[in-house]
This record gives C-alpha cells, sequence and structure tokens, in this order.
C-alpha cells in the first residue's frame, strides 16, 4: 500500500510561483512513474507533468517553460515547481504513484487569483 500526502498548496496572485510537494510512503517509490494532475471547477482531471523512473520528464502544454516537475528517491518525494502563475492554473492538484498499481493523493488546492 502506498500513500500520498500533497503540501504547498495555496493563494497566489497571477504571476507568482509555489512549489507542490508530495510525499510517498511504501515501497517501490524509484521505480513508479510520479505525476501531478490537476482538477480544476466544472472539468475532468487533466496530466500536468510526470517524471520517469529515470528522471524523463513530461508536461502538458500549457504548462511547459512554467512547471518543473523532480523527484528525490532518498526521499521518496516529487515536486512541482510553478512560476509565472496564470488564473487558469486554479485547481486541486493531486499526486500520482504507477508502478504496479496506481495511487492517488488527496489533493491540494492551488487558487491563482489578484
Amino acid at each position: 500500500q502506498v500513500q500520498l500526502v500533497e503540501s504547498g498548496g495555496g493563494l497566489v496572485q497571477p504571476g507568482g510561483s509555489l512549489r507542490l510537494a508530495c510525499a510517498a510512503s511504501g515501497t517501490g517509490f524509484s521505480f513508479a512513474v510520479m505525476g501531478w494532475y490537476r482538477q480544476a471547477p466544472g472539468k475532468q482531471r487533466e496530466l500536468v507533468a510526470y517524471i520517469s523512473q529515470s528522471g524523463r520528464t513530461n508536461y502538458a502544454d500549457s504548462v511547459k517553460g512554467r512547471f518543473t516537475i523532480s523527484r528525490d528517491n532518498a526521499k521518496n518525494t516529487v515536486n512541482l515547481e510553478m512560476n509565472s502563475l496564470k488564473v487558469e492554473d486554479t485547481a486541486v492538484y493531486y499526486c500520482n504513484y504507477k508502478y504496479v498499481s496506481e495511487y492517488w493523493g488527496k489533493g491540494t488546492l492551488v487558487t491563482v487569483s489578484s
């Protein structure tokens, strides 16, 4: 069983920055593909970014050049650095783990508003 706990959400003005963190419990983290997804009000959950076991990354077009995903296998953590935030980035952000099974965190709310 894997548990994921997100942190770092909050209220930020447009153009600002936030850093989200996801801490994973259990074994197998270094073998997992880790991702960040988000769900805005009234919309479907969408992929924001993922990072493979080897550190290869992939981003949604809407966040390329603004967001950076990283992982620390020694600490079982994955981070999402978000810069130049826009109002449309407002959403609940979820951490995702894929290895053998798939697990989700409960989410952390990011609100971008002036």
